[in-house]
């Protein structure tokens, strides 16, 4: 069924659209680091504990996770354009109420609202990818993904702290409204809907595909891996901010400069993996594994013997150069796993690694005291070991699926 009555993607504005497209992936990004430097300031403003300031990123990342589970049915029925338009709306609202309030239940609704919106953006423009991309070139694109991705946590603490220090935690939201608003009339004026094609919205087809593709091994393996390598920079950007300002009595600018480094592990490590895209993915975790697991036990008696912020830093930027390595390794082969469905895949992609960091690393949070140095070691080891566990399980779950591709060619 073909869309009827609406603006398609014209092709002298793919080249721009594309573009867009990769400014709006970072977005899910941008909405959960640039206020980070803001957290204690804001505990205090709205006269809560650290764990309910937390609780807004976490809210936000649920929601968001959840809704990447689900909209990719929406997309792959109803189109990407205007679900994207109206969800661009949304966004920017919700961020100048946010600015706005002096009720800490209030914030907490406007990031549910705000991780549901984005799921239809980010889920709308990694499909996009796929409507209008193939092959090789569509391998290249989406190995940027996660590249492109780790721009927010590089860039947005450390617009966040500029902001914090000089105009308040509000005028971080303020910059994030209004930056979607040029992004919506740049989607207006170039933008278009870009499925061929839509599948009926029933519901029970719909479960069937999603089971179908959460029952292939390797990919529902692929999904946690995804949310245990995010969750280490998660579990990072909810403890920085008061283990820098509290611990090493730092100011915000200081958070955000080391959440700019802290991203900047990441993009490195996507940028190595996709640098060794010829080598067998079982190669390169043979290598990732072992690394995440040994940093993890350097950094927890680093922690004890030699407490500083140099010492912290140093060690964080070459566990999320490994994670990073492992999340963009695990996220084209994720992305790449199915040739139909873009939209279902792309948002169970997104979701389930949504999903899986923010439960994990809001549990670790709240459950050890991560203000303590040695813990955050620890908490990093227990992920490691969780990623270490599932690279086996996944490499077994490869090796059963060439086996039986083996025995069905011996067939024929």
């Amino acid at each position: 069924m073909e869309h009827q009555n609406m603006k398609t993607l014209k092709e002298t504005h793919v080249a721009i659209s594309t573009l867009l497209a990769f400014a709006l992936i970072p977005l899910s990004g941008f909405a959960t680091d640039i206020y980070l430097p803001s957290f204690p300031t804001m505990a205090t403003f709205f006269g809560t504990s650290q764990g309910d300031i937390q609780l807004s990123l976490v809210v936000f990342v649920v929601s968001s996770g959840v809704g990447q589970l689900f909209v990719g049915s929406l997309l792959d029925s109803f189109g990407r354009y205007r679900l994207s338009l109206a969800s661009l709306v949304v966004f920017a609202v919700s961020c100048f109420v946010i600015a706005n309030s002096h009720s800490l239940p209030l914030v907490l609704a406007m990031r549910v609202i705000q991780g549901l919106a984005v799921a239809l953006i980010v889920v709308g423009k990694r499909a996009f990818f796929m409507d209008m991309y193939s092959g090789e070139r569509l391998k290249h694109y989406t190995s940027l993904f996660s590249i492109i991705w780790a721009t927010a946590p590089i860039t947005a603490p450390f617009i966040g702290g500029f902001l914090h220090h000089y105009f308040g935690w509000e005028s971080n939201f303020y910059f994030l409204g209004s930056a979607t608003l040029i992004i919506l009339a740049l989607e207006l004026r170039y933008g278009g809907e870009t499925l061929k094609a839509s599948h009926p919205f029933k519901l029970r087809h719909l479960l069937n595909i999603y089971i179908s593709k959460l029952e292939t091994a390797d990919f529902s393996l692929s999904l946690v891996i995804l949310g245990l390598c995010f969750s280490m920079v998660i579990l990072y950007s909810m403890a920085s901010p008061f283990i820098i300002e509290q611990v090493f009595h730092q100011s915000a600018v200081t958070t955000g400069n080391c959440s700019l480094l802290s991203g900047l592990a990441v993009m490195i490590g996507g940028l190595l993996s996709k640098s060794s895209m010829r080598l067998s993915l079982y190669s390169k975790m043979s290598v990732a594994g072992p690394l995440l697991f040994t940093l993890s036990i350097i950094m927890i008696i680093a922690m004890y013997y030699f407490p500083s912020l140099l010492t912290m830093m140093t060690l964080v930027m070459a566990l999320h150069i490994v994670s990073g390595f492992t999340f963009n390794t695990f996220y084209s082969h994720a992305l790449g796993r199915f040739t139909t469905n873009a939209g279902i895949v792309s948002g169970i992609t997104g979701g389930g690694t949504y999903i899986i960091t923010s439960l994990l690393s809001y549990a670790l949070v709240r459950a050890l005291d991560v203000q303590n140095l040695v813990i955050l070691g620890m908490a990093y080891l227990l992920i490691a070991s969780l990623i270490g566990g599932s690279l086996i399980l996944f490499i077994q779950a490869q090796r059963r699926v060439a086996v039986r591709e083996q025995r069905a060619e011996a067939a024929i």
